[in-house]
Parts: structure tokens; C-alpha cells; sequence
């Protein structure tokens, strides 16, 4: 199978990169939820070769795309990539960091509480888990765009939708996670930083 090339990938990886770089540790692995086409995983991992990148995935076509990224795109730190599900057992018990970017909101709500229990058991203390994408802040959006894309979502599915931060950070907390920081990024995006305890 070909690699998946999706736009969006372009547009954010540099800026994400850039949020990422100071924030990741100086070593150790990044477990990637929901790595999509592989093209995140293949750039970071480019980027930032001291790391070890794990992708995962609960899409065949997605686990597929990313060992073709990987033969097209070729560095030492580059895991095999794992199917992940995130209301199932995880397959990796152990990360240093934890990358979810665009996911919870096209997800079943389910997924998120499993997101951050999953992210409380992997982390050690001090370990982050980073999630990019819009988010809601005390249940109001940020752009007339969000709200537009949170029709669009849940006109797929109604149990797909924008997550607010502080519902977030609520979660966070019974998982022995805190949010530490809300970074503002492009097109009405922000990455969440959290730390675990």
C-alpha cells in the first residue's frame, strides 16, 4: 500500500515541532496515539533522533502507511509501529511521553477518559502527554470555525465532537496527571501539555 499523504500534516508539523522540542525528554520514548498516515512520526523522528518514536494505530490502512513512511523515510529512533486501541489493553506499557494529536475529537467519547488512564499507566513521574487539536474552554469555543467543525463532527457521529479543557483537565487529575500549559497554535488550534505527578 502507498504512504497516506494528508495535508494537515504539512501545515502543523513544523509548528509542532516546535512546541515538542523543548518540552520532550532529553531521551527515552514517545509513544504516538492515533499516528494516522506516519508522516508526524517519520518527521519527528527525523527531527528529534535522540528520541524513540513508537507509532500506533487502530486503522490497518493507517499501520500500513506508517511502515511505508518509514521505508520512504528511513531513522535510527523509528519503532515498528504497533495497533493500538485505546478501549483495549495498550500494547506498550511503558513511554516516556505520550503525542495524541487530532483524535479526541473525532473518537467516541469513551476514548478520552481511556486516553488519560492509559497515559497515567505509561508515564513515569514528570512524563508528559501532549494532545493538539480545538478544544473548548469553560464550554465555549474559540472561533465561529469550531463551531462549524463541531456541526460537521457530529453530523458523523454525535458522539464525536470538540473537548473542553477543563473536562480535560478533570480527567488528568484522576490519573495523576495536571495540565500544565495551553499553548495557542494555528487555525484555531492549542496544544495541552500535561504532566504526570
Amino acid at each position: 500500500m502507498p504512504a497516506l499523504d494528508f495535508a494537515a500534516t504539512h501545515r502543523n508539523r513544523d509548528v509542532l515541532l516546535e512546541v515538542l522540542t523543548p518540552r520532550l525528554p532529553a531521551r527515552g520514548t514517545v509513544l504516538e496515539i492515533g499516528s494516522g498516515s506516519g508522516q508526524h512520526h517519520v518527521f519527528f523522528g527525523a527531527a528529534l533522533p535522540h528520541l524513540n518514536w513508537q507509532p500506533t494505530d487502530l486503522a490497518e490502512e493507517h499501520l500500513e502507511s506508517i511502515v511505508a513512511w518509514q521505508d520512504l523515510q528511513p531513522s535510527a529512533g523509528l519503532l515498528p509501529a504497533k495497533k493500538l486501541d485505546l478501549l483495549a489493553p495498550w500494547p506498550v506499557r511503558e513511554a516516556d511521553a505520550v503525542l495524541c494529536f487530532n483524535v479526541i475529537h473525532i473518537s467516541p467519547w469513551a476514548c478520552t477518559p481511556a486516553l488519560f488512564q492509559g497515559a497515567g499507566q505509561v508515564l513515569p513521574a514528570a512524563g508528559r502527554l501532549f494532545l493538539y487539536g480545538p478544544f473548548t474552554f469553560g464550554g465555549e469555543h474559540t472561533s465561529a470555525s469550531n463551531v462549524r467543525f463541531e456541526g460537521w463532527l457530529k453530523s458523523m457521529d454525535p458522539d464525536f465532537g470538540v473537548r473542553d479543557a477543563e473536562t480535560l483537565a478533570q480527567l488528568a487529575q484522576d490519573n495523576g496527571l495536571e495540565l500544565l500549559e495551553k499553548v495557542a497554535m494555528p487555525a484555531n488550534n492549542f496544544t495541552l501539555v500535561f504532566e504526570k505527578r
